[in-house]
């Protein structure tokens, strides 16, 4: 197999699993490596096969394959030499990925386990409109004060950003104010931690399977 564009890449003689997609994109599998092919020809592309000339047929070539893509006119050359299986089936219309313990989801437990954050908690409102978004979770704690929560799967700085555009508008409403942050994620990169530090909101790394009911403490060696 012989690739020829931007970057030019062969692969020697070996048994591999070529997929041809509805869409017409093109991939090669080896038997390892996991999901990701070992090269590619994605769309949109068109896909000929070709009788070999002679002296390619004397080395053993069964069938050429010619992909080529349409807007960059790289070129996909794979030489067939033996085809051990040869199957197409209909998958029909795909459904999508459906993700568990997505931010929806986060925010959804979160907000049914609010004392999660600390005793006294009591939820006020899930997607608190402001006018430059809707807050994730507004909440009172124990001393009646407003907490604003804005929720991430991976929280970076960016997710920061946002929650203090929040409590910059939060906070102009006398009926609310002092109103105080909490970034809560998954994950909380250092960077976004020592800026959430910076402006005087708390961070909180939330366990999913905890707030699910399935994770049990009893049951840990930590």
């Amino acid at each position: 197999m012989d690739y020829q564009g931007r970057l030019n890449a062969h692969l020697p003689l070996a048994t591999r699993v070529l997929m041809v997609k509805s869409d017409g994109s093109v991939l090669i599998h080896s038997d390892g490596g996991s999901y990701k092919p070992l090269n590619w020809m994605s769309p949109p592309c068109s896909v000929e096969i070709l009788t070999p000339d002679d002296d390619v047929r004397a080395e053993g070539v069964v069938e050429v394959w010619k992909v080529v893509h349409h807007k960059t006119a790289d070129l996909l050359m794979i030489n067939i030499h033996e085809i051990h299986s040869d199957h197409a089936h209909e998958l029909g219309v795909d459904p999508g990925l459906i993700k568990d313990g997505v931010e929806a989801d986060l925010q959804r437990l979160l907000a049914a386990n609010i004392e999660t954050l600390g005793d006294g908690y009591r939820l006020v409102r899930r997607e608190y409109m402001t006018a430059v978004g809707p807050v994730d979770i507004l909440a009172e704690d124990a001393e009646g004060s407003t907490v604003a929560i804005e929720i991430k799967r991976r929280g970076d700085i960016d997710g920061v950003e946002q929650l203090t555009r929040y409590l910059e508008l939060l906070n102009r409403d006398p009926h609310l104010a002092p109103v105080q942050g909490i970034f809560a994620a998954q994950e909380i990169k250092p960077q976004a931690r020592t800026l959430a530090s910076d402006r005087g909101i708390a961070c909180v790394v939330l366990d999913y399977d905890h707030l699910r009911g399935i994770d049990d403490s009893h049951h840990r060696l930590f």
